[in-house]
């Protein structure tokens, strides 16, 4: 049987090749060649990479996630809730790969991570400020964690800015009341969204932030088993008790008046 010629390229369908920039539009649209510069190993060791890149994914989610919760914390002040309900969505699925981004850390043996630990020094995930506007954005605020940036006064700026600022829970709730519900007991003010078929948008919108927070928890849940089975129980590199730390954050609810309502419904 004759071999299968090789397609030929024609001119009138072969996308472009030739542009008189230095790189290609679509290098210079995604900054594709500054991403590409900012993976720096500092050991041998090949599982040091994957950490970077899983680190480097998941500071770039973090980044997204927090776009779209602040849009739609923007349009529910506006009143205007398919598009925070929309942006919420769009978060959602962004969540979902930042938990699954996990899958890159899955397989990685204590050995492994021991072979490069020592050049991340006091280097920690709990620093990074990214993933603080997301805790800051859901109402777990501590002002005493600012410390962390108080030698860089634009990130120390902007986290104080999100620290003082209204949550999302609590604009979804500002919206609920302008819709004439009374939020004085805000468990009572859900129950009598969810009882109430005519307030179908309301209870749309409780739900949505209950795929926000139970997110949250698998997100956290996957990062107290990534490190309990590459590290143990050993002190974070941060200086955090490690697994002591993380299994407190994955106990605790996010939105709590929302799973309260459970009890009652």
């Amino acid at each position: 049987m004759p071999a299968t010629p090789a397609p030929t390229l024609d001119e009138a369908t072969t996308p472009k090749v030739d542009f008189a920039a230095a790189t290609t539009p679509y290098a210079a649209y995604a900054g594709i060649d500054t991403l590409h510069s900012l993976l720096h190993p500092l050991s041998e060791e090949p599982s040091e990479t994957t950490f970077i890149v899983a680190t480097q994914v998941m500071e770039l989610l973090f980044g997204l996630i927090r776009h779209e919760w602040t849009r739609a914390q923007q349009a529910l002040r506006a009143d205007d809730l398919p598009t925070a309900m929309s942006a919420l969505r769009r978060g959602l699925d962004a969540q979902d790969v930042l938990v699954n981004s996990w899958e890159l850390l899955a397989s990685m043996t204590p050995m492994e991570f021991n072979s490069f630990r020592p050049v991340l020094g006091e280097a920690s995930g709990f620093q990074s400020y990214a993933y603080l506007h997301l805790e800051f954005l859901l109402g777990n605020k501590h002002e005493r964690l600012l410390r962390l940036y108080a030698g860089s006064p634009e990130v120390h700026a902007d986290l104080r800015r999100t620290l003082e600022s209204p949550s999302l829970y609590d604009d979804a709730l500002a919206y609920v009341e302008r819709q004439g519900l009374d939020v004085s007991s805000p468990v009572g003010a859900w129950l009598a969204v969810y009882a109430d078929p005519k307030l179908g948008e309301l209870s749309a919108l409780a739900e949505l932030l209950m795929d926000v927070a139970e997110r949250v928890t698998r997100w956290r849940q996957r990062h107290l088993a990534s490190v309990k089975r590459c590290m143990g129980g050993k002190p974070g590199t941060g200086g955090s008790s490690g697994l002591s730390w993380l299994r407190h954050a994955a106990e605790q609810d996010v939105f709590p008046d929302l799973w309260a309502v459970r009890d009652a419904l």
